[in-house]
């Protein structure tokens, strides 16, 4: 790991208020499979990377439960997104956090394999098929051509494609800044 865990006992006053608001919001509400806290008054995963720029940080943190918490994504729907950015990232951390709650929102064992994959899962309903369609465009490609545009906007409508591309992004850059601080999955 390319940066030591701050300790709760070291934060500055604008840090100390990034490490409440991950730690009392509904993050630390939730059984998780991988902690928030290391146990040793600091933070896990990318919420350590993030007291490192607490300005950044709380926006990003704010993100992040506004896309967990706020959204009208399905779970499913939303995991399997999740899912999908930590195959195409190669993200540990991303697949160990979420596969988890991918489970716990109806995620087949055999739709997380192939999400490990980078396979087609094989979704039947059509708003879950073509959530996986835009999903794996905006990480493959980041775009979406005109007619899967439309198609997406049919099916999912405005406010569930904005939300889906804002979650796309939001685990991309955790992911990438997973990758660049060389965070463990545990």
């Amino acid at each position: 790991m390319r940066l030591a865990v701050l300790s709760s006992q070291e934060l500055t006053p604008e840090q100390v208020d990034l490490y409440r608001a991950i730690l009392n919001g509904p993050r630390g509400q939730e059984r998780r499979a991988v902690p928030l806290a290391t146990g040793a008054g600091g933070l896990a995963g990318p919420f350590n990377v993030m007291l490192y720029a607490p300005a950044v940080g709380q926006a990003l943190q704010e993100l992040g439960v506004a896309i967990r918490f706020r959204t009208g994504l399905a779970p499913r729907v939303r995991e399997m997104a999740v899912l999908v950015v930590a195959q195409a990232w190669d993200s540990d951390y991303e697949r160990a956090a979420h596969e988890p709650l991918g489970r716990a929102a109806g995620l087949t064992e055999s739709e997380i394999a192939a999400l490990r994959a980078g396979a087609d899962p094989g979704f039947t309903e059509e708003p879950e098929r073509v959530a996986y369609a835009v999903t794996r465009a905006l990480a493959d490609k980041a775009d979406l051509d005109d007619t899967d545009y439309d198609v997406a906007v049919a099916a999912l409508g405005e406010q569930a494609l904005v939300e889906l591309s804002t979650l796309v992004g939001y685990y991309s850059t955790l992911a990438l800044q997973l990758r660049i601080f060389r965070v463990p999955a545990r």
